[in-house]
């Protein structure tokens, strides 16, 4: 179980997206830089057209200045001249006008000679606008000489003001021109900038589209060459290895798989063949080839039902699951069948043994929901010891089988190996329903009945305890090397092994 949380963790990778998540993010990819660029052009040319707005604004301003300043001019002299109400109207509403006008003219003093002039218009107007206001109310009191007198000096700086604003008008449309000069030459720049940005994104695009297929086709090209080899018969042809998680890597990982299993499988058979003819040529060899014939034979007594339920089990894991979670319980099961494969006809160490039961706990708490709490206290010194296949298994599936299935408390199974003097000791307890002596004699001999274990060949390997202890002695020449103890009903039970230490020797 800690393997598969794990995988859960494992941090997210690009390639382990799904073909169309692949092809949908590179759209999107595309999609979003092309958009981006066209808001930021669209940004630029906006900026770009209100500066050019902004670079005659000026003139336009002034020339309402000029036209207002005309009008307030016209109706004071047309008030003077007629004395009437629309007249003294138009022209106080054209004075308010002029008024306003002259708030966005600079009133700081400053040495920039377009802002000097500025204040200067705008002192001169506001003089002006005095001047105005007198000659009208000196004529709305009828006192002739002092309005003809205020209209004269008002006339004067109505002139000099027409003067100063045309030349702050000239002034302005000089800078604006070159201003306006500029703009043009980065609205170009701009257009230029534009097309290679466009140039680029589409270079990009095309260059993400192209590595993204060719890392599509490119395996199914080397599969489709690999599987023309391998169907004639050359089965060491391997893909290339593909740790990512998309439809292609979980292809190429179950064609390698596949493969190998071809490989091994035509192997196992040609191996079998030759062994089967070189027993059919050696009939009458001494006993000692008649004791290593049986000992295969026990070996090779593997339940298919086992195999069936167990890859069923896998079935239903993948429709509840992700493809992650079935690949880690599909790897497990071909662990665990491959070593059955591998060791039927050899011996194996210690260590290999304990991967093994290991392989099988994993297998079983994915069927059952992880119902099976596993531990092991390993002596490491001794796991290179060498044993008979398919010892430590069958003690373990035993202790599930007829220990803590079906209970009503928390089912604990551990595996022990140590050392003990002269010998190893192999410990297999569970705290299950435990056994009685009349339980644990047909345990030994096989002849547990369907009943005491409901589900019997549908989740065995088929190998008994007898099975394990007629290959012990046969391995070993020796007797009582398997012993079963449990202290009666709901007291568990402890399956021990006791083996001579035979170390290796090079």
């Amino acid at each position: 179980m800690n393997e598969i949380n794990t995988e859960k963790k494992r941090r997210f990778r690009l390639k382990d997206l799904s073909l169309t998540t692949k092809v949908l993010f590179a759209v999107l990819f595309v999609t979003m830089i092309i958009f981006i660029v066209n808001l930021v052009m669209y940004t630029q040319v906006n900026r770009m057209v209100n500066s050019m707005g902004q670079v005659y604004g000026s003139n336009v301003s002034l020339n309402e200045l000029s036209e207002k300043l005309e009008k307030v001019h016209e109706s004071t002299y047309s008030y003077l001249e007629v004395k009437t109400s629309d007249s003294l109207e138009e022209y106080y509403k054209s004075a308010e006008d002029y008024q306003k006008l002259l708030e966005s003219l600079n009133r700081e003093v400053t040495e920039n000679p377009v802002m000097l002039l500025e204040k200067n218009i705008r002192n001169m107007s506001e003089t002006y606008l005095t001047e105005t206001d007198a000659a009208v109310s000196y004529k709305r009191g009828r006192n002739v000489e002092k309005y003809r007198k205020s209209f004269e000096r008002a006339g004067q700086l109505y002139d000099y003001l027409n003067s100063s604003i045309y030349d702050l008008n000239n002034y302005q449309f000089h800078n604006n021109s070159e201003n306006f000069r500029q703009l043009q030459g980065a609205l170009r720049s701009l257009g230029l900038f534009s097309t290679a940005l466009i140039a680029v994104m589409m270079s990009v695009g095309c260059l993400m589209l192209y590595f993204m297929v060719r890392g599509v086709v490119s395996p199914l090209t080397n599969l489709a060459v690999t599987a023309k080899y391998v169907g004639e018969g050359d089965f060491h042809m391997k893909l290339p290895m593909n740790d990512s998680l998309d439809e292609v890597g979980v292809m190429t990982r179950a064609f390698n798989t596949m493969v190998s299993s071809l490989d091994e499988y035509v192997s196992l058979t040609r191996e079998n063949m030759e062994k089967e003819q070189a027993l059919k040529e050696k009939e009458l060899l001494m006993e000692a080839h008649l004791k290593e014939a049986q000992l295969k034979y026990l070996q090779s007594q593997i339940n298919p039902h086992f195999l069936f339920n167990s890859l069923n089990a896998g079935a239903q894991l993948a429709m509840m699951e992700d493809a992650e979670q079935t690949s880690i319980f599909v790897e497990h099961m071909a662990d665990f069948f491959r070593y059955n494969v591998k060791k039927g006809n050899q011996d194996a160490t210690l260590e290999e043994e304990v991967e093994s039961v290991e392989n099988y706990i994993y297998i079983l708490n994915v069927r059952f929901a992880g119902d099976i709490h596993y531990s092991k206290e390993i002596d490491e010194t001794v796991l290179g010891i060498r044993i008979p296949s398919m010892i430590l298994q069958p003690l373990v599936e035993n202790a599930v089988n007829h220990g803590i299935r079906n209970i009503d408390w928390e089912g604990r199974i551990r595996l022990s190996v140590m050392k003990s003097g002269e010998n190893i000791l192999i410990s297999v307890r569970d705290n299950g329903k435990g056994m009685t002596e009349e339980k644990i004699r047909q345990v030994m001999q096989g002849t547990v009945k369907t009943e005491d274990n409901p589900q019997g060949s549908g989740d065995s390997t088929g190998i008994g305890l007898s099975n394990v202890q007629a290959r012990l002695e046969l391995y070993y020449n020796q007797k009582n090397l398997l012993e079963i103890r449990s202290g009666g009903e709901d007291a568990g039970t402890e399956v021990l092994i006791r083996i001579p230490f035979i170390e290796e020797t090079m």
